[in-house]
């Protein structure tokens, strides 16, 4: 998931982004400025009242050009650059939001409304207490921007040996400038990044592709079995079979073979 604004209608959701944990709620908004290894979890919701949300991607051109507008002579300095943060919901947004699902009922409606509601929830947002830090996201010269196109580079690189100073010199910053700013934004080194990435990675294709841990490991850049069998118990709380057998137990994924696993790419809908 890129830059996304995080919405719960009902009920509350937590995430957990290293050892930093966010919760919100329907007073409660989350902001997403790049795409960060988190895991979250459900903590309200029941049978009568099930967990309702939202999540609408920030297209970062869009968000700049709002917020020269919103922000004439630019948007204030922030001195906290974290990827991952938390804003109150108001009642301006809550009513876009509303407005915007109303409209996927109705595709014509959608096509030529959609766009003006989507850019009245990001001008809302802009003009919140959390505005500055979202303008980061479309600032082509700021840190989190930076940060988040380095992200992009490491996701596709990231089953191969790279250093952080191939990871810098992507985004042209120094290697030490680099990993401070990215630690500061994602609340974990470019190694530590990587590291996830292919654990998750890994996981991914034993889960739902049926490849053994020895296999998962090499597609993912691991050279040493033990290590990667080391740093998913780590990680997971189990060793790779031991793990993926039960989250197939639990029903997380088919036994088939024939299944096709859903990707960032699938995702069509702004529905959480």
């Amino acid at each position: 998931m890129g830059p996304a604004l995080c919405v719960a209608a009902q009920g509350a959701k937590v995430i957990m982004l290293g050892r930093e944990v966010f919760e919100y709620d329907p007073a409660h908004l989350l902001i997403l400025a790049l795409d960060l290894p988190f895991s979250g979890q459900v903590i309200r919701a029941s049978r009568k009242e099930p967990y309702l949300g939202f999540v609408l991607d920030l297209d970062p051109a869009r968000v700049g050009e709002l917020a020269a507008r919103v922000y004439p002579r630019g948007a204030p300095k922030v001195s906290d650059r974290r990827g991952m943060y938390l804003g109150r919901t108001t009642d301006d947004i809550v009513d876009a939001v509303t407005r915007l699902l109303d409209l996927m009922a109705h595709p014509e409606d959608a096509d030529l409304l959609g766009p003006l509601v989507i850019d009245e929830i990001l001008i809302r947002l802009l003009r919140t207490s959390i505005g500055a830090r979202v303008a980061q996201i479309g600032h082509t010269k700021s840190e989190v921007r930076r940060i988040g196109e380095a992200v992009s580079w490491i996701r596709v690189h990231f089953a191969q040996p790279v250093t952080v100073e191939e990871m810098a010199t992507s985004v042209h910053m120094s290697a030490s400038s680099f990993h401070q700013h990215f630690k500061e934004v994602t609340s974990l080194s470019p190694l530590q990044y990587q590291k996830v990435l292919r654990l998750h990675e890994a996981r991914r294709l034993m889960l739902f592709q049926h490849i053994d841990a020895s296999r998962a490991c090499q597609r993912v850049g691991y050279l040493s079995p033990s290590q990667f069998s080391r740093e998913y118990s780590r990680f997971f709380g189990d060793a790779p079979a031991k793990d993926i057998a039960r989250l197939r137990e639990a029903g997380f994924a088919p036994h088939d073979h024939g299944h096709r696993p859903e990707t960032a790419g699938d995702r069509t809908s702004n529905n959480e």
